[in-house]
């Protein structure tokens, strides 16, 4: 037994993979290609993707917003977990990511719950702040750029419906987060934003220690 988090070696993720992790041939096939390029490290881990796609049936999620699309992983394995009419709308500025997401987006046959926003994420969002046909979301993910994290949080929590969820990755950044030492920007605008949430009476919080760190905002 023990009081404080495991830490988790190689050998004790592999077990939780045995052990845990259910995975589909598309999403195995998705992670080898993206694997192959030179920005791989932006996917998410197959263990959080399965988590999200928990959390997406068990707050009964029919509306997804995305902040950062990259090749469609976590976007897919929502999909995936939607109901049938289920939608996720997803924001990237990068055409050739995307056009292998829409590619598994379609093999994996729920290309039509996808709609993919090509275009600065803060402009996508203020649109549909400026449109009042914009239903509330039960969900949103931000997993972009991360100077832009607060900003892409503020219009998320504004998007989201009361008591919908907003996960917010990278919240850990390999551990800079915790090192004084680490003044760049990227951990200076994390480390300034999980310093927020935990202030932030808005929202219910919990940060979790899972791939890199994963924050879980339920709006009040």
């Amino acid at each position: 037994m023990s009081t404080r988090t495991l830490i988790l070696t190689p050998t004790l993720l592999d077990y939780i993979h045995q052990v845990s992790l259910r995975d589909l041939p598309i999403l195995a096939e998705l992670r080898a290609e993206t694997a192959k390029l030179p920005l791989a490290i932006m996917q998410i881990a197959p263990e959080q993707g399965q988590f999200m796609g928990l959390i997406t049936r068990l707050i009964g999620a029919k509306r997804i917003l995305e902040i950062g699309t990259f090749t469609g992983y976590s976007a897919l394995v929502m999909a995936l977990n939607l109901p049938p009419a289920g939608r996720v709308i997803t924001c990237d500025i990068n055409p050739e990511t995307t056009s292998m997401a829409r590619k598994y987006w379609a093999k994996a046959g729920v290309a039509e719950k996808i709609e993919l926003k090509l275009g600065p994420a803060l402009a996508t969002l203020d649109q549909l702040l400026a449109d009042p046909n914009t239903a509330p979301f039960d969900a949103v993910f931000i997993d972009a750029d991360k100077e832009n994290y607060d900003a892409y949080f503020e219009r998320a929590l504004r998007l989201t419906r009361e008591g919908g969820l907003i996960m917010i990755d990278n919240v850990l950044w390999s551990g800079a987060v915790a090192d004084p030492a680490k003044t760049d920007r990227d951990t200076v605008a994390l480390r300034a934003l999980n310093a927020k949430l935990h202030r932030d009476e808005r929202i219910d919080l919990s940060l979790l220690p899972i791939a890199d760190g994963l924050t879980l905002a339920r709006k009040r």
